[in-house]
């Protein structure tokens, strides 16, 4: 019985629409399902028969999904992306009508707190961290200097990491068991 390499042949009907495939620009790997060829052949022969595409200002290379399921893929992206951004905006308009930040999750306190402190002044940074002193939150000392200035955004979402290393290591996606440091 032979053990050798088993070696698919096709015939030149079926490399004629590998090549007419592959030079009107489909990807290798595309081609060579679609025709059950091996990628390694198809490369082979193009190098041996000298398959040219045509030149890059032709116009885009159909994706190997096809057109069709490229544009539905990248508008789904795109509304994910959309959806993710007016579910923020929302949150952060809530957390903006309450000065206190009670609803804002931890995440975007310190935007918040910087946000206030650049377009609202120092009176509001001073009040907002008096509220935070008033309502025992753990970053009252540390997000402002002992001058009472509010710390770079760098800065407090790293006291924010380091205030609740569980929820950081959640929102980032580091599984337990896995040490690393906090920012």
């Amino acid at each position: 019985m032979s053990q050798g390499i088993h070696r698919k042949i096709r015939s030149d009907a079926v490399w004629a629409e590998v090549r007419k495939a592959w030079e009107d620009g489909e990807t290798a790997r595309s081609v060579a399902r679609r025709y059950d060829v091996g990628v390694h052949a198809l490369w082979k022969r193009r190098e041996a028969e000298g398959w040219t595409r045509p030149e890059p200002n032709a116009g885009p290379v159909e994706p190997a999904e096809g057109w069709g399921a490229y544009v539905q893929g990248r508008r789904d992206a795109f509304e994910a992306r959309l959806e993710e951004a007016r579910a923020l905006a929302e949150c952060l308009v809530e957390a903006m009508k309450d000065e206190r930040l009670t609803r804002a999750p931890h995440w975007h306190i310190p935007w918040l707190y910087r946000w206030r402190a650049d377009h609202l002044g120092a009176e509001a940074a001073a009040r907002d961290r008096e509220r935070a002193r008033e309502a025992g939150h753990p970053w009252a000392e540390v997000f402002w200097d002992e001058d009472g200035v509010l710390r770079p955004l760098w800065r407090l979402d790293e006291e924010m990491a380091r205030l609740h290393p569980q929820d950081w290591r959640r929102a980032v996606g580091v599984p337990e068991g896995v040490e690393v440091e906090a920012p």
